[in-house]
């Protein structure tokens, strides 16, 4: 299977949020939402994360791709994010992207990370919410209930910000769907488990609208079943 990559970073919306109907949640009476403390992070974590599909839960899979072990391929279309382990191996993460007219690609590099980040929405998603509506905070205190939930990785395109992160989310019901402004959202159990296997530098492949690029070849040859139950 073969996809073009490119980057679209014109007119992209900064934050990469909420779908319009859940924004009305961060109001300015919300309250405040304190930093999370280690016991938050295991909890959150931890907790059930049900109505997902069966299909988007994190899998070993038999994955064939000249991809480097370590990168990350991001299939937007189908909604799955692949961590390349080598030997025809990878895991495989359940996602939500971008909605109509946010979905994008391209090759881009974790430029940071960050644990229980905070949230500033730009003044764009702002206005935009406002004429809707919506009043959302100029910046809000990572925690349970921030829209980046537990973990965020920042992709950066030639030493620049893309506005676009990698991140978990306090909806996981969206896993699956295209609800985004153009960020790749995972449960918080599987941004965890990511966020502890990337580091800073790691290169993140985005298959999705503009195909104007290089290329990726990777096909997907279903799960490893003993990998799955067994580890390893």
């Amino acid at each position: 299977m073969k996809a073009a990559l490119s980057i679209v970073t014109t007119g992209v919306v900064a934050a990469c949020l909420f779908a319009a109907s859940n924004a009305a949640a961060f109001t300015a009476s919300a309250p405040y939402a304190a930093p999370a403390t280690r016991g938050d992070v295991v909890r959150v974590a931890m907790e059930p994360q049900g109505q997902v599909k069966p299909q988007f839960q994190r899998r070993m899979v038999r994955l064939a791709t000249n991809e480097e072990p370590g990168t990350v391929i991001v299939d937007t279309n189908n909604k799955y994010l692949y961590l390349v382990e080598g030997n025809n191996r990878a895991r495989r993460y359940g996602i939500g992207v971008g909605r109509d007219g946010f979905g994008w690609s391209g090759v881009v590099k974790v430029g940071r990370k960050a644990e229980w980040p905070g949230w500033t929405p730009p003044p764009e998603m702002r206005v935009r919410e406002a004429k809707k509506g919506h009043k959302l905070p100029a910046y809000q205190e990572g925690g349970e209930d921030n829209p980046l939930g537990a973990r965020a990785m920042y992709l950066y395109r030639n030493g620049n910000d893309t506005a676009f992160r990698i991140h978990g989310t306090n909806q996981p019901w969206s896993i699956g769907l295209n609800m985004s402004s153009g960020c790749i959202r995972m449960m918080n159990k599987d941004v965890i488990d990511l966020y502890d296997r990337v580091p800073v530098g790691t290169k993140v492949i985005v298959v999705g609208p503009g195909n104007k690029q290089g290329e990726v070849s990777y096909q997907d040859r279903g799960v490893d079943v003993l990998r799955t139950l067994f580890g390893g």
